[in-house]
């Protein structure tokens, strides 16, 4: 079951990938400082998935302004991402959840998706400074994108 809005967010630490090397991102590492917002999507170099990150990216400003970091995450590896991430330019991270763990915890793994197993759903959640869920959202249908102003208007 997908988490929902007033639950603590789980802390995860998650690897994510640039030229410069392999880094981890901890969400406990924002508390008290901004709000997250986490965009799980199905897979890398997909249509709906490059149209979706290529928004935020075209957008980023405003979640800045709103004191928001946004991160994108799928089960892809570290090494797929960063290639998305050079390819379409994008001004955020992506994280890579291999290991199914935090898509499983936060409730947004397909068990079969198109024959694959333990796939992401394309989920959205808000999670504020103190590290409550302020905006949760997922769809069975990876056509379809998350309500990016009502993401904006939980921050």
């Amino acid at each position: 079951m997908t988490l929902s809005v007033g639950t603590s967010a789980p802390n995860f630490t998650l690897k994510t990938k640039t030229p410069e090397g392999l880094s981890e991102v901890t969400l406990s590492s924002h508390k008290g400082e901004s709000s997250v917002v986490l965009l799980f999507f199905p897979f890398a170099f997909t249509g709906v998935c490059t149209e979706e990150t290529c928004s935020v990216r075209d957008d980023l400003s405003s979640y800045e302004n709103l004191n928001a970091k946004v991160y994108g995450l799928s089960v892809d590896s570290p090494f797929a991402q960063e290639a998305m991430a050079l390819k379409e330019n994008l001004n955020f991270p992506l994280l890579s959840d291999f290991n199914k763990e935090v898509s499983s915890e936060y409730g947004v793994l397909y068990e079969d998706f198109i024959g694959f197993k333990g796939v992401c759903k394309r989920s959205a959640f808000v999670i504020s400074k103190d590290g409550d869920i302020t905006f949760a959202w997922s769809s069975d249908d990876p056509k379809q994108l998350p309500d990016f102003n009502a993401i904006k208007e939980a921050l």
